[in-house]
């Protein structure tokens, strides 16, 4: 069977509201090579569990909740590895496992011909397989997988399957992608080159809106692409029981959407499968989608019957990527006299590597946003994304906003020097306003971008040093917004994006369930805290189960920053539903109405009259004795916020964090080399939850972006990666790291929990281009490309001086853009 030919996974939910497959996953084919005494005769394809090992059904089966994904082992487990490609791009004429199965201790290989099926995250781009079946279309795209009773004989074993290939033209650029020559990475009889998405819009009247300008400024700019790093690498454990059902063990930040996918490409009813999310060692949006680890992992403890671990190692991780997108922008504003923007035309081209990803969604995000930060009355963006045999980009930490960001903060700095405007000033004056609607159609609710622009330019006397410091040294600002969570779910339905279940024991026990994945980010200390304080309880009272599809509701996971405002407003949801129950109960015995009992210290009271009060448990069991166990249910829908056009989708939000960050620099006139001495960021994250936690992605937000600015880059040198390991890619250490300072501006969002903002992601944007001022501060020139090393910095210096050496211009394609819509 070939590509062209395959079944695709169908994302569309069936009449009766269930996610199970339309198509189902060919039987499989592959060679079993059973291991002495284990297992027995079954039928082919379907297994039990083994004698060697304790039978681990559905209702004994470990949670895996206190340990991560690479940490789980069971009793007979099988290790496997993944063979990866050696070419960027070519067809595979012949895979020979013989003498890898000949190898003692290897139990079965499969390869893409075992599971032909399409899937995609996105349901617009369902591209990828679990392992590539007739074209490999980057180097580490996996062509197999081995598993073994140990993991250094699955080792051994991909060294033996031989692969023979027919070598095609790599298409390594966003050049190469747009020519017509090249062969297509996905055959579409549509194009004649390699693009993935175009997105071309247009609000207001752009071409009046730059006819009426006093001033118009034109840059381009380029925005290096970047990994996660997570300090965990990606792992699962699969294990197929005696009641036929699977249970999977990953390092997901989706546990939903892999368990969704890993039912239709298996074809097995959803019913049947688990998914479990072990605390996450770091995942800023590298583990959000079904990876082909976890999906073969799955098909072989269901093939072999035997429990099957798959850790990646870290070249695999940079190979897995799904990191940040190269992207090169073309930024046209126009402005008054005064620096009042009339109109902005934003181009943007994103190497988007070998698949789709979160790509259709990323394209847009580099455009949708812009409006959001500063007021824009005409808007035009055209967005094109491109296949590259390079690993898949998709969506990391600030998602498709970052890239443009830097563009657009490095222009406005320009444009407020050419005006001479106070920077600071500037952006306060035509930032957007509180409950406004943008040209775009976006809704904004709370916004402090001044309170943060105030905050942090007050705390570093910025206006007393910007442009006043000796040459070297400089200072520099930038300012940002993000979502709160998308206002629309990846595959769109009716149905609540965020649910939770809050059950009240006797002992006063409280304990939530909510599907969300704890990534680092203290998903879970949230959770508790809204649990407590709706009820009166201390969070020490509250237990979170979270992160397992057979025990909690369904929440569509930690990305776009949604957990504390989406599952936090479920989570409170339920619990309101079983204050009220505790509260009419307590209140017959008061003799008073419900609106009168009170909840705090664990203790429930009559608000009238707080001598007549009863501890928290007392009126726990009051309640149960009244209405029987308490145990309520909760969720969350956003408003419907997108307009009436195609890509509206993308962008809408129930609201809006912002940030504003400054940056101090020292700069080494003979070397080029930065120093980042210090950095302030004021981010407006609401109401304040937990201060610690909230300080944390602060500080996490500003390391991310450090590194981002100065030093991350993702080169490739003949169609492979140069520096797939963490000794060539270059993060910081704390050596590295500046003082940093978080500062918590609090507006008080009316839709969020308790009036709480998103505070994961939106910290991260503005650092870069805060430094990018910086550095130009302190060497009075621009640099216009990421990362900013000593070699752009002295490139720069040398053309601003009118010196011979000079910085390469960033380029951007010729290709004109179609009509927008």
């Amino acid at each position: 069977m070939r590509e062209q030919e395959l079944p695709s996974v169908s994302t569309a939910t069936n009449p009766d509201g269930d996610a199970r497959p339309l198509t189902s996953a060919v039987e499989a084919s592959s060679v079993l090579r059973r291991a002495p005494q284990y297992p027995p005769d079954k039928p082919e394809g379907f297994s039990v569990v083994g004698k060697a090992g304790p039978k681990l059904d559905s209702f004994t089966r470990v949670t895996g909740q206190d340990r991560f994904a690479d940490d789980i082992f069971l009793p007979n487990m099988l290790f496997g590895k993944m063979l990866r490609s050696t070419q960027a791009h070519a067809r595979i004429l012949r895979i020979d496992t013989s003498k890898a199965l000949a190898l003692p201790g290897v139990v079965a290989i499969v390869t893409g011909a075992d599971i032909p099926v399409r899937y995609g995250i996105l349901p617009s781009s369902p591209d990828e397989m679990v392992m590539a079946l007739d074209t490999v279309r980057y180097v580490g795209d996996p062509i197999a997988c081995v598993v073994a009773d140990d993991e250094l004989t699955a080792e051994e074993a991909l060294a033996l399957v031989q692969v023979e290939y027919e070598p095609l033209p790599a298409v390594m650029s966003i050049d190469e992608a747009l020519r017509t020559d090249l062969p297509q990475l996905h055959p579409n009889p549509r194009r004649t080159n390699n693009i993935h998405k175009e997105v071309h819009l247009e609000f207001g009247d752009v071409e009046a809106g730059f006819a009426s300008a006093d001033r118009i400024f034109e840059d381009e700019y380029f925005f290096e692409g970047t990994t996660h790093a997570p300090i965990e690498q990606h792992a699962v454990m699969a294990q197929y029981g005696a009641d036929q059902k699977l249970t999977l063990w990953a390092a997901t930040q989706t546990p939903h959407y892999l368990h969704r996918i890993a039912a239709a490409v298996l074809g097995m009813p959803a019913s049947q499968i688990r998914v479990i999310a072990p605390p996450v060692g770091g995942g800023f949006g590298g583990k959000t989608e079904p990876f082909a680890h976890e999906l073969a992992a799955a098909f072989l403890a269901r093939k072999t019957g035997r429990p099957v671990k798959i850790t990646l190692t870290r070249q695999e991780v940079f190979y897995a990527h799904r990191g940040r997108h190269p992207v090169r922008f073309k930024l046209k504003t126009g402005v008054k006299a005064d620096g009042t923007i009339t109109a902005i035309h934003l181009q943007s081209w994103l190497d988007g590597g070998a698949y789709g990803s979160y790509g259709v969604a990323t394209t847009y995000y580099t455009g949708a946003l812009t409006t959001v930060t500063y007021k824009v009355p005409a808007y035009k963006f055209d967005g094109c994304r491109v296949f590259t045999n390079k690993p898949p980009c998709g969506p990391k930490r600030g998602h498709g906003t970052t890239q443009p960001r830097f563009a657009l903060e490095n222009q406005l700095d320009k444009i407020a020097d050419a005006l001479g405007l106070d920077a600071a000033e500037y952006r306060k004056r035509i930032a957007v306003d509180p409950n406004s609607t943008t040209v775009n159609g976006l809704r904004v609710t709370s916004c402090g971008l001044r309170e943060c622009i105030d905050a942090a330019t007050e705390r570093t006397r910025y206006k007393e040093k910007r442009g006043k410091l000796a040459r070297g040294r400089g200072i520099g600002l930038a300012a940002s917004s993000y979502l709160c969570g998308a206002g629309l779910p990846i595959y769109w339905n009716a149905m609540p994006q965020s649910g939770a279940i809050v059950k009240v024991d006797r002992g006063g026990g409280v304990t939530v369930l909510s599907g969300t994945s704890e990534c680092g980010q203290g998903s879970t200390s949230m959770l508790a805290a809204i649990i407590a304080e709706t009820l009166g309880v201390d969070p020490s009272d509250v237990s979170v189960c979270y992160g397992d599809t057979d025990l909690t509701p369904v929440d569509l996971g930690s990305y776009s920053s949604r957990v504390t405002f989406m599952a936090g407003n479920a989570a409170r949801d339920a619990a309101s539903k079983a204050r009220h129950l505790i509260a009419q109960s307590a209140a017959e015995r008061f003799g008073v109405g419900p609106d009168r009992v009170g909840f705090a210290g664990r203790r429930v009271f009559d608000l009238g009259n707080r001598e007549r009060s009863m501890t928290f448990i007392e009126a726990a069991q009051l309640a149960e004795a009244r209405w029987g166990t308490i145990a309520c249910v909760g969720s969350y829908t956003p408003p419907k916020l997108a307009a009436e056009y195609k890509g509206s989708g993308v962008g809408p939000s129930p609201a809006y964090s912002y940030s504003a960050a400054v940056a101090e620099v020292a700069v080494d006139l003979e070397t080029g080399e930065i120093t980042v001495e210090k950095i302030t960021l004021a981010h407006d994250v609401g109401r304040c939850i937990n201060a610690t936690n909230v300080e944390g992605q602060i500080e996490g937000g500003v390391y991310m972006g450090l590194g981002e600015a100065l030093m991350e880059e993702w080169p490739f040198r003949a169609g492979e990666h140069k520096i797939p390991n963490l000794l060539d890619y270059k993060t910081p250490t704390s050596l590295d790291t500046p003082p940093i300072e978080a500062i918590i501006v609090e507006t008080d969002d009316k839709e969020g929990p308790f009036g709480a903002k998103e505070a994961g992601q939106g910290p991260l944007n503005p650092v870069i281009p805060a430094i990018a001022n910086a550095v130009a501060d302190a060497i009075r020139a621009r640099i216009h490309s990421t990362p900013i090393t000593p070699e752009k910095v002295l490139k720069a210096m040398d053309a601003a001086s009118g010196t011979t050496l000079r910085l390469k211009k960033v380029t951007t394609p010729s290709k004109p853009s179609p009509v927008p819509v």
